[in-house]
């Protein structure tokens, strides 16, 4: 529109780094016009000339109401800077995002009513208070979004710190067998207690479902129980006769390793591939957990409270996943002895080529004389037998 009417111009953004200074110290000339974002030149003087001054100094133009008001007061503070003259001024549409979402219709049937001309230029202390208050009830909505989100990165924030400090105990710790150990006593726990009821006799138990739940995990033999047994046995007992194999098995799956230190060093690396494994994809769903779960309020429920809950069900999830996945890791290494392969032997003679075909062997006949024996085996000389027949 400038260029149409002559009117020669800068535009102030952010994209010009190196140009942003010059333009702000031409923007006091008097005649100059600067087209600035709302981003761009913020917080810098902008010096006037003594005509510029002489004239009223700097005078801004809005031509759209922001959001939030401490940006408009950003613009207006673009002029009057260090006890220099200046004027600012904002030309608004009732059609404008602000006014249409927050009571324009009322505003334009009522300066229908009064018989006010389309484009007529408003000026009314009540246009004014509408839009301060739309203002302030956009504010107040914002704010509640990011005290809420605020709330939901406490969740993440809580469960971060708990891992990492598990993390950093993996990483500044010397030997992981401890907890290795422990992590196969509770995997061997938990899959007793969900397929054994405490109230169930032994003839009753589900040993099928713990050896599915125990045995991929852990390559113990399949479970089972003699009839003396299904008679008299207990439920702690059962797990104290399982953890006995499991750690057995593990120092059995130690000792094939040459040195100790392989097999802590080995705990170490993959309890840290697993924990960053899974840690990763349960921040994926705790992001897609966040993205539906504003619906709970539809069912008379907190988002908030519910995100905390689900939450930690997911955490509590993904610990027991680490441990399993740990454990059935280390329990299925495979520990391969390196197989030196012997020398080739030398090759004497010429330096021909021993891809190139050789030439085929004639066979070499023995000379007889007609005194030797004869080869047939009849013991008379050659010449009195077959060599008298040649």
């Amino acid at each position: 529109m400038l260029t149409k009417k002559g009117i020669p111009h800068k535009v102030l953004n952010a994209k010009f780094h190196e140009l942003e200074a010059e333009i702000v110290a031409d923007a006091g000339i008097h005649g100059s016009v600067t087209i600035a974002t709302n981003m761009a030149g913020r917080g810098t003087d902008i010096k006037l000339d003594e005509e510029t001054k002489a004239l009223g100094g700097l005078k801004i133009i809005g031509t759209e109401r922001h959001e939030s008001r401490r940006i408009d007061n950003q613009l207006r503070g673009r002029s009057g800077r260090q006890g220099d003259p200046g004027e600012s001024r904002f030309y608004l549409s009732l059609e404008d995002d602000l006014l249409r979402l927050f009571g324009s219709d009322r505003l334009m049937a009522m300066f229908e009513a009064m018989g006010v001309p389309e484009g007529e230029q408003i000026e009314h202390k009540m246009l004014s208070n509408a839009i301060e208050k739309a203002q302030m009830k956009i504010e107040s909505n914002n704010y509640g979004i990011r005290e809420q989100l605020l709330k939901f990165d406490e969740v993440n924030n809580e469960q971060r710190e708990v891992i990492y400090a598990e993390r950093r105990k993996v990483l500044d710790g010397d030997n992981m067998r401890d907890l290795v150990l422990k992590m196969i006593t509770d995997t061997v726990e938990n899959a007793v207690d969900i397929s054994v009821s405490d109230d169930q006799t032994p003839d009753k138990w589900d040993l099928q479902e713990l050896n599915n739940l125990l045995l991929p995990v852990i390559p113990l033999k399949p479970v089972t129980l003699t009839d003396e047994q299904k008679k008299s046995m207990k439920k702690n007992e059962l797990k104290h006769n399982l953890k006995e194999e499991a750690i057995k098995l593990y120092e059995t799956k130690e000792a094939e390793f040459p040195e100790p230190e392989q097999i802590r060093e080995i705990e170490r690396v993959v309890l840290l591939k697993v924990i960053d494994n899974k840690w990763m994809a349960h921040l994926d769903d705790m992001d897609a957990l966040r993205e539906g779960i504003g619906l709970q309020a539809y069912g008379q429920r907190d988002p908030v409270v519910e995100y905390k809950m689900q939450g930690y069900e997911m955490y509590e999830s993904m610990m027991a996943s680490i441990q399993e996945e740990t454990i059935r890791i280390l329990f299925h290494i495979r520990v391969e002895q390196k197989v030196e392969r012997e020398p080739a032997a030398k090759v004497t003679g010429t330096n021909k080529d021993a891809s190139a075909p050789s030439a085929p062997k004639k066979r070499v006949e023995q000379k007889i004389y007609p005194n030797d024996p004869c080869p047939c085996g009849s013991g008379k000389k050659y010449k009195q037998c077959h060599g008298r027949i040649k």
